[in-house]
């Protein structure tokens, strides 16, 4: 059975130990270390740099911004699970936490019991992309082409047990067709990886995809989740090319470890919604097609249990593994 996160932990999570905050009436102060599972340059990295500024007026101390990439997010994240609950060292993750579990038998933490989450910060639609020299125009030619040579033809992702592994992981499946997965170690890699002839199709996050689209350099085949973006409205989805239903993205989660005193977990809340509400960031995120989302810890909550049986339940059924 999938595991999840229950409810009364969470709950009892958020409100453990108010009164050791309230002993700290001043807090921060000192600067809050982000770490950032994933390289710079990409999906995750990019709306934290961008809330940072907003995030920064409400706590009124810096951030200092770390990428700890490594493992499919799960480095960062170990640093992060292992961290004192001071509110100090908190986490920028996207969505392969909410299954890593399944992956990485051997992960010495806990994500569920470690780590608390404090707000969904962005949504991240991906668009599967070929080089601009790929034979196929389409996602169904794509399709015809994968059939006619089973498991033979590779294809990116950013790593095992991402959402840019798990959308083409649940595309092949619905269309009885395979492919041979080729995982980098972030989407930077990963499109370089397409670039380089190395693998011939992404489901790419949009900050790694969308220049080298308007560039000329990589062709849209199909955006992953329902609606067309407005940056790249020329691209159908994969659901207006057979595939009903069809709806997967990347996210990023902020979290802190478990125990992180709730008025202090409140604060940081507020301070992400800042970040996702402020203009500069709203208008740089929409340029690349990502979501501002700014949720509340109990939005957060729900929405993570959705993801990670809906998701665990595709890696099961796939046998996917890190090898």
């Amino acid at each position: 059975m999938t595991q999840r996160f229950g409810r009364r932990p969470l709950v009892a999570a958020a409100l453990a130990a108010p009164f050791s905050a309230r002993a700290q009436p001043d807090w921060p102060s000192r600067p809050v270390r982000v770490v950032i599972s994933w390289p710079p340059g990409g999906g995750a990295d990019i709306p934290m740099r961008l809330a940072a500024p907003a995030m920064q007026q409400v706590l009124g101390q810096p951030l200092v911004l770390e990428n700890r990439a490594g493992a499919s997010g799960s480095v960062g994240a170990g640093v992060v699970a292992q961290a004192a609950p001071d509110g100090y060292t908190t986490l920028a993750d996207t969505a392969g936490g909410s299954v890593n579990h399944l992956l990485i038998p051997s992960l010495p933490y806990d994500f569920a019991k470690q780590l608390t989450p404090i707000s969904q910060m962005v949504r991240s639609p991906l668009v599967c992309v070929v080089r601009a020299d790929h034979p196929s125009q389409t996602l169904p030619a794509l399709i015809e082409r994968l059939r006619a040579a089973p498991g033979q033809i590779p294809y990116a992702s950013s790593g095992v047990g991402t959402a840019t592994h798990l959308a083409p992981a649940l595309l092949l499946r619905r269309a009885g067709v395979t492919a041979n997965h080729v995982s980098y170690r972030g989407g930077a890699a990963s499109i370089a990886g397409i670039l380089a002839g190395d693998a011939e199709f992404v489901f790419s996050t949009l900050p790694s995809a969308t220049p080298l689209i308007h560039e000329g350099r990589l062709r849209g085949l199909a955006v992953s989740i329902a609606q067309r973006l407005p940056n790249l409205p020329g691209i159908p989805t994969v659901q207006e090319q057979g595939f009903p239903d069809f709806d997967v993205a990347d996210w990023l989660g902020f979290y802190a470890p478990a125990g992180t005193p709730a008025p202090i977990i409140a604060r940081l809340a507020e301070a992400a919604q800042a970040g996702m509400r402020d203009p500069n960031a709203v208008k740089r995120l929409g340029e690349i097609g990502m979501i501002p989302v700014g949720s509340s810890p109990a939005e957060f909550i729900a929405f993570f249990n959705d993801q990670r049986a809906r998701m665990g339940a595709l890696i099961l059924a796939e046998g996917i593994k890190v090898e």
